[in-house]
């Protein structure tokens, strides 16, 4: 009780400073920007980016955390209000001139979305020493294009724009504005450089529109010259073919000059595309062995131009570390490593190499009890499908083949399991923002050993549970596809991802049986593979998430996050195995709960292990999260989420019910170094479907008793 009063001490006086005590004398600090509509109603959003001045950001009810600390200081710059000036935000001190800038960028803008004649008004309040500005905006009148009338050159560029007429985005009944003509002259100038006019751009389109009688003709004129030019510099609107090619690169980077020219995609001789450019631009940045890619084009006379492309260097040698921990209040502490080391051009190709190091540590101080578990991993990609000519791929993406190999090494107060796995298969991309990644071989081997004599016991009593942890042959194939809007490490616009995720396992194997060995099971026979049970089963994870910015600057978000999970075990199997079953919490699923700590269903934490490993073979969870800046490079967080893990074929308590569900909230602190971030997180137990009837609606006082969780991770959750 203590440290809630402590808090709201704090918070009390935080709220309570002045946020104008540090104003020039005779100024104000711009609190607010309101926009009201007169008429037609835009959305806010569409006209806010053109007012000159904006407001101190600000979070829930109008707190500006950063401005609040700036006023911590006395303002003298020395000592401790150095650092406070620092650390916060100062204020926006009010301009008043720029209101009427601002008014007219509206106006501008506004013109150029098609309404003419509009009229903005602004009304400034002062209330001590705060100014609050309302902008009283009415939209004025549009204007229909009744007919379009074409006026272009004639010959070959005449016909291919006749052909491409009917994708023309500026059509009769439309209404006349000044983007939408824009956007047009965009798109067209496009579709001809692609069709080799090389010197083409939006500047040879002349729009004219024909308002004096009742009827508005818009006039769709292209020119031999640009709107920069006079009429004196007409001339015939020409094709280009590709001259010379030449290629260069930093000469301490070896990389084999055949295969840069066939990442080449402009060859001399060839009819000039601006396709052919980006395409040939995209691969080489997609090596990831250059850190800079230029591509000049140079006309050496009216119908021909050279390419040089010049490739900058980059490091090809690097490590990535990364990790998670987590403690609740039982005390039960868990630390995950990572680290990886690469190389991105490893024999002069562009093959990534990428050995990893990953552990996870667990310890439960009461007991004494703890967990290690180690791994090591080694992959090699490379930017081509092997055995499949790489001048045959004509598109813009090339994918890539992948092998990989793994070891596990997992030491438990139970038993102890080492889990070998060897992959091949295919990644790549469609189009900008689809991802995918075909594993046509998944081989793994699992062996169980040094088991507990209790632990044996149980599993021989729930056959169950043996088939989850024996040892066994996974052999199957996987796919995963993931689109995305949004793929830098910390996003900072708004996006939204979707990602499925299919392992099947076991169904080739099977068409062996009849010449496979048998042995007798607990319940059953099994079909052996190498002198091992393999698994059959499929399995299915579906992820949906996204984050919507909003504010004046874009600087808040709410995040939602949504997966479901289900896998069957079938055939050769009675259980998914350890490794392909789902669990919940941990650092970036049901906050309030560490690692495997949550479900099946009512479950409580199994007497089979000392350390949580509660897991199901069908997931359903959703994860809602507030993000909002605070100051410096600080940001903070408010999350709620709900789901379970649940076991379908197993007991009444373990099988789904909407009573089973769980859930959480949380608070979170963030450090955003934009190109990284770091993340602590404190969730709380709402619901947990683990304790007595009476007892799973969980107040602040369960919080503190083992109905909490602290996380540390890298990275936005979802």
């Amino acid at each position: 009780m203590r440290r809630i009063l402590l808090l709201l001490t704090l918070l009390v006086l935080a709220i309570s400073c002045s946020t104008t005590k540090l104003l020039p004398e005779g100024k104000y600090r711009l609190a607010s920007n309101k926009i009201e509509f007169k008429g037609t109603k835009l959305p806010s959003s569409e006209v806010t980016p053109y007012l000159r001045q904006q407001p101190n950001s600000s979070i829930l009810f109008g707190w500006s955390p950063g401005l609040y600390i700036y006023n911590w200081s006395n303002g003298s710059g020395e000592g401790i209000n150095a650092f406070w000036e620092k650390l916060g935000v100062p204020p926006v001190v009010f301009d008043p001139s720029l209101v009427e800038s601002s008014r007219s960028n509206i106006a501008n803008h506004l013109q150029v979305l098609g309404y003419y004649d509009s009229k903005v008004d602004a009304e400034v309040q002062y209330d001590g020493r705060l100014a609050k500005v309302t902008y009283f905006v009415e939209p004025g009148h549009r204007i229909t294009i009744d007919s379009l009338v074409f006026d272009v050159p004639g010959g070959t560029f005449g016909e291919e724009f006749r052909a491409d007429s009917a994708n023309v985005t500026v059509k009769p009944g439309d209404f006349l504005a000044e983007k939408s003509l824009e956007a047009e002259t965009v798109r067209g100038a496009s579709v001809f450089r692609d069709l080799g006019y090389y010197d083409f751009n939006k500047n040879h389109y002349f729009f004219e529109a024909d308002t004096l009688t009742d009827r508005t003709t818009l006039y769709y004129r292209i020119k031999g010259y640009t709107r920069n030019e006079s009429a004196a510099n007409d001339a015939p609107i020409r094709k280009f073919r590709i001259g010379d090619v030449r290629i260069s690169r930093p000469a301490d980077i070896r990389f084999r000059e055949s295969l840069l020219r066939k990442f080449n995609t402009i060859h001399p001789g060839a009819l000039y595309s601006e396709r052919m450019v980006n395409t040939t631009y995209t691969r080489l940045s997609a090596l990831k062995v250059f850190n800079n890619v230029s591509i000049e084009m140079s006309p050496t006379d009216s119908t021909t131009v050279d390419c040089d492309i010049r490739l900058g260097g980059t490091d090809q040698l690097g490590f990535k570390a990364n990790v998670e921990a987590s403690t609740n209040a039982s005390g039960l502490l868990g630390f995950s490593p990572q680290l990886s080391f690469y190389h991105k051009n490893i024999f002069h190709g562009g093959e990534w190499l990428n050995l990893g190091f990953s552990g996870n540590w667990q310890y439960l101080p009461s007991s004494g009890a703890h967990s290690t578990e180690f791994g090591i991993s080694a992959s090699l990609s490379f930017p081509r499908l092997l055995g499949y000519p790489l001048e045959r791929i004509r598109g813009v993406n090339i994918p890539r083949t992948d092998i990989s190999a793994s070891f596990n090494y997992q030491n438990r107060p139970e038993y102890r399991r080492s889990l070998a796995t060897l992959n091949y298969g295919f990644s790549g991309q469609i189009g900008r923002r689809v991802f995918y990644q075909i594993t046509p071989l998944r081989f793994n081997l699992a062996k169980l050993y040094a088991i507990s004599d209790d632990f044996r016991a149980v599993m021989m009593e729930y056959p169950y549970l043996w088939d989850t942890f024996d040892d066994h042959v996974d052999a199957g194939i996987g796919l995963m596809v993931n689109h995305t809007t949004n793929a830098d490490v910390v996003p900072m616009t708004s996006y939204h991802y979707e990602r499925l995720a299919l392992d099947v396992s076991g169904n080739v194997i099977s068409l062996f049986n009849s010449v496979l060995p048998v042995q007798e099971a607990l319940v059953g026979t099994q079909r052996l593979l190498l002198g091992l049970p393999y698994k059959q089963y499929v399995r299915a994870e579906l992820n949906l998430g996204g984050a919507l910015r909003f504010g004046w600057e874009g600087d808040q978000a709410v995040a939602l996050h949504l997966v479901a999970g289900a896998g069957w075990a079938y055939g050769n199997s009675f259980a998914l195995s350890f490794e392909r079953q789902f669990y919940c919490g941990g650092a970036s699923s049901m906050r309030g709960w560490q690692a495997r700590m949550l479900g099946p269903g009512y479950e409580p934490l199994s007497e089979f292990f000392v350390l949580p490993s509660q897991t199901g073979n069908f997931k359903l969870e959703a994860d809602l999260e507030y993000r909002f800046p605070m100051f410096w490079k600080l940001e903070g967080a408010l999350f709620a989420e709900a789901g379970n893990v649940w076991e379908m074929a197993g007991n009444e308590q373990s099988r789904f019910s909407l009573g089973s569900i769980a859930a959480d909230w949380g608070l979170g602190l963030r450090v955003n170094l934009s190109f990284i971030l770091l993340r602590l997180d404190a969730g709380f137990r709402i619901h947990d479907p683990a304790r007595a009837l009476a007892d799973r609606w969980v107040g602040p006082k369960g919080w503190f008793s083992g109905g909490s969780a602290l996380h540390f991770g890298v990275g936005y959750p979802f």
